[in-house]
């Protein structure tokens, strides 16, 4: 397990050289800065995307998906190794904003190892393999695709489904399960170290430019968008140590949650990009996947 976390030790661009450019570029450049797609060096490379094989998943397909606006986005759909313990469920995995899918790999061998559950990990537009540039409606019309995708096939259309984001792909998550949770195949949301807004976040990482804040295109109001979100159960998972969404974010979104289930758990030691590597962090999402599956039975210890 410790050899596969190194692969998310994926930068979130915050060094206070970057930090005074973006004081200037804010404006015009900031979807290069808040969509740092080429970190690390060679992640929209063929060879700079890590396949599951190379973590010892066998039964995957390694997909190209059309969007209705003209793009491709790469994907993974990793299958149980497990037959016997297969669940008619569907993880739906969207990353952080540096990095590529394959960097989360040992995320999905870790969930479709101990809960059962098909993985199907998207890459948004301009991100690894995928093509086009990546912006705030474009990522939205990603998600979109992904869930669209999965409903459209036979092997998963009758699945139930648990949405998981990561930082970005939280604020991405919350949007689209607003916008779908009347499908009654989505039974959870799991976040994990997300932001109120990127408006909100400009003064954390880069605190020079706080007073232009406002001229942030790029919204990800997730604080708004949250609290329209009020059958589908929720995991809110926050490192404490987190340097990049100030844990206060968290607890933000978790006060603003209306849903009738909602679980907080946090982790003292957890950094932004580390959490996930905490003592019982995948322990939490095994509960949480097991209660709201009802109760059936899964690996808990990890």
């Amino acid at each position: 397990m410790a050899s596969y976390l190194s692969w998310l030790r994926v930068p979130f661009i915050a060094s206070s050289s970057i930090a005074a450019l973006a004081s200037g570029l804010l404006y015009w450049k900031q979807n290069e800065i808040i969509y740092p797609r080429n970190i690390p060096l060679g992640a929209r490379t063929d060879e700079g995307v890590p396949r599951p094989n190379q973590f010892g998943i066998t039964d995957y397909e390694d997909l190209r998906i059309p969007t209705p606006d003209g793009e491709t986005l790469s994907a993974f759909f990793i299958r149980p190794s497990n037959k016997q313990r297969a669940k008619k469920l569907t993880m739906l995995m969207f990353h952080g904003n540096a990095g590529n899918i394959g960097h989360r790999v040992p995320i999905a061998k870790v969930l479709e190892e101990h809960i059962g559950c098909n993985v199907f990990m998207l890459e948004y537009r301009g991100y690894g393999l995928s093509t086009g540039t990546p912006d705030e409606d474009g990522i939205n019309i990603d998600a979109q695709t992904a869930l669209d995708y999965i409903h459209s096939q036979e092997e998963t259309r009758h699945d139930k489904i648990i949405i998981y984001g990561e930082s970005l792909g939280g604020a991405c998550a919350v949007r689209l399960v607003a916008n779908n949770q009347e499908t009654g195949n989505i039974i959870g949301l799991i976040l994990v170290n997300t932001f109120t807004s990127i408006r909100k976040l400009i003064p954390t990482i880069f605190p020079a430019a706080k007073l232009i804040a406002g001229l942030c295109h790029q919204y990800w109001n997730t604080e708004e968008a949250l609290p329209s979100i009020t059958e589908i159960p929720m995991i809110f998972m926050s490192g404490l140590k987190d340097e990049i969404v100030p844990p206060s974010h968290m607890k933000e979104l978790y006060s603003r949650c209306r849903t009738k289930r909602k679980v907080w758990r946090d982790f003292p030691n957890g950094a932004h990009n580390e959490t996930i590597a905490e003592p019982y962090f995948f322990d939490y999402v095994v509960q949480f996947v097991r209660e709201v599956l009802g109760g059936e039975e899964m690996a808990v210890s990890l």
